[in-house]
């Protein structure tokens, strides 16, 4: 399962969580209040877990960059050099997206 998909799974709970548990607090059940807000937290710490792996993959992605790109100066290739740069980037930007 991807992690687009995990954070989708995660927000689907968190969000029928809150719907239990506002029904709970509505019909005065205290059980199903207390099950609702369980499922909520359950589904904002799935969220939180696929952010954390994006967050990882980025920073891979991040240093992979820098390496091609300090490479590619080393061995005066530009194209790997710009190649290493967009690549640092996108790492970047994963893990800026993934907060």
């Amino acid at each position: 399962m991807s992690n687009d998909s995990k954070r989708a799974e995660g927000a689907a709970e968190e969000l029928g969580g809150k719907i239990k548990g506002g029904i709970g607090n509505l019909i005065g059940s205290d059980r199903m209040q207390a099950e609702g807000e369980a499922r909520e937290l359950e589904g904002k710490s799935k969220q939180e877990a696929a952010k954390a792996a994006e967050r990882a993959k980025g920073g891979v992605e991040k240093v992979v960059g820098a390496v091609k790109n300090r490479v590619g100066a080393v061995v005066d290739n530009e194209r790997l050099e710009v190649e290493g740069r967009a690549q640092e980037l996108r790492g970047e930007d994963r893990q800026k997206v993934n907060r």
